[in-house]
């Protein structure tokens, strides 16, 4: 058997701040939340954020939580912000354990989930400020410009992953995944010449396609945050 270790890969997964499960709202809200895109979220691995939960010290209440999320093809992998019995718990219902919420991964409330990056290094003071990609970014493709832009001049196919800590140029089309602001900074933006993506996000915050409004798809486009929110603007 050979095991193979992989250091310093990037990896997209949500984070679901667990509220009271025993109140209704919590899996409609949940259920809402999958609806709007059932293929973005379908066997989407998350974290469970247990920040300030009372609860949670029983195996039993992760496997029935565990449950309540195959009902949505959302596959938990581990919980976050967890006191010692808590993870004692997780552990014994098979999850994993993350270190508290860093300042690119960002959890929000009750049942919604946002992509986030986990734990990349911090950025290297003497790493490029900025990467550029002079080739088409093929299907597959994931690329990571850690403490800077990153700037495409061709497309990005669909299948592909772009990040960067900082603000995205893509002079071609946008169709994989952009997400900006890898570690939190609330400043970064993307900017396409033509916008299709499958998902945009900027410091954790996203909108995937089936929330991009029609009148900026295939237009040229510059996507930042405004109170709190993705917007899109004409470019």
């Amino acid at each position: 058997m050979t095991i193979n270790l992989v250091q310093g890969a990037l990896f997209t997964v949500m984070v679901i701040r667990v509220g009271d499960t025993a109140d209704p709202d919590f899996e409609r809200a949940l259920e809402e939340q999958v609806a709007r895109s059932p293929q973005f979220f379908a066997n989407a691995p998350v974290v469970l954020d247990l920040k300030g939960h009372l609860g949670f010290h029983r195996s039993a209440d992760f496997v029935e939580l565990r449950k309540m999320l195959r009902r949505f093809a959302l596959m938990p992998v581990g919980v976050q912000n967890a006191d010692s019995d808590q993870q004692r718990a997780a552990f014994e219902a098979g999850l994993g354990a993350f270190a508290g919420t860093p300042s690119n991964r960002r959890s929000v409330q009750a049942a919604t989930a946002e992509p986030a990056a986990t734990a990349p290094r911090p950025a290297d003071p003497t790493a490029a400020k900025s990467m550029l990609i002079t080739e088409p970014v093929r299907s597959g493709t994931q690329l990571y410009a850690r403490g800077g832009d990153l700037i495409i001049l061709r497309s990005v196919s669909a299948g592909a992953e772009i990040i960067a800590d900082g603000n995205i140029h893509v002079y071609g089309t946008l169709r994989g995944r952009a997400i900006a602001g890898a570690m939190g900074d609330a400043a970064s933006r993307i900017f396409v010449d033509r916008l299709e993506a499958e998902l945009v996000s900027i410091a954790g915050r996203y909108l995937v396609s089936d929330s991009i409004p029609p009148e900026h798809v295939g237009q040229r486009a510059q996507i930042m945050l405004q109170e709190q929110r993705v917007v899109i603007l004409r470019s």
